[in-house]
């Protein structure tokens, strides 16, 4: 694999703690995580003005996404007052076990996933209304198998090093590359 496609699966950093995923169990927190993996590096000022929200506000959240090792400040960018920010890379963000979490956390942790369920079910509307206009850019799969638990893991592993392999921010990507949001989940069908 080349240096400039993805992540490295070595380079990858597996994020299970409950902190991160209070950090992400807020929805203008995902708006911000959405802008900067779509758009690229930007500051508050530049995000505010994106997300049509004050400066202090998304001040306040970009520190509480620092916190939690979701974003970074890029030194090299930022002069004086002005941070620029960015999406840390490499991240594989999974829940921790339910066992694991206090009844508040598996309560954020279940609102967490009803606000991604929502937005995946507005992705599986967009599909289905704008593929035969998509040139070729939405595609999809379905399929069934009988699988053991073990396989099923094994299947989300091998998912996962995929994505890392096609894994890179927009400041990284060609010119002629779009921001393409991917999805993978499977249930038993019985």
């Amino acid at each position: 694999m080349t240096e400039e496609r993805g992540v490295e699966a070595t380079d990858r950093r597996t994020v299970d703690s409950p902190e991160v995923l209070k950090a992400l169990a807020h929805p203008l927190r995902l708006r911000i995580l959405r802008h900067l993996g779509t758009a690229g590096p930007a500051t508050s000022t530049m995000l505010a003005a994106a997300l049509g929200e004050n400066t202090g506000t998304l001040s306040y959240h970009l520190r509480m996404l620092e916190r939690s090792g979701l974003i970074e400040d890029i030194p090299e960018r930022s002069t004086g007052r002005e941070r620029w920010w960015r999406g840390v890379r490499g991240l594989d963000i999974r829940r921790p076990p339910q066992d694991e979490l206090t009844e508040a956390e598996r309560a954020m942790s279940a609102e967490l996933e009803r606000m991604r369920m929502e937005e995946d079910v507005e992705l599986a509307r967009q599909f289905t209304a704008g593929q035969a206009e998509s040139e070729g850019w939405m595609r999809g799969s379905r399929s069934l198998s009988h699988l053991t638990k073990g396989e099923l893991d094994a299947f989300h592993d091998d998912y996962l090093t995929l994505l890392a392999r096609y894994a890179r921010g927009p400041e990284d990507a060609p010119a002629d590359a779009r921001p393409v949001l991917l999805r993978w989940f499977g249930l038993p069908a019985d």
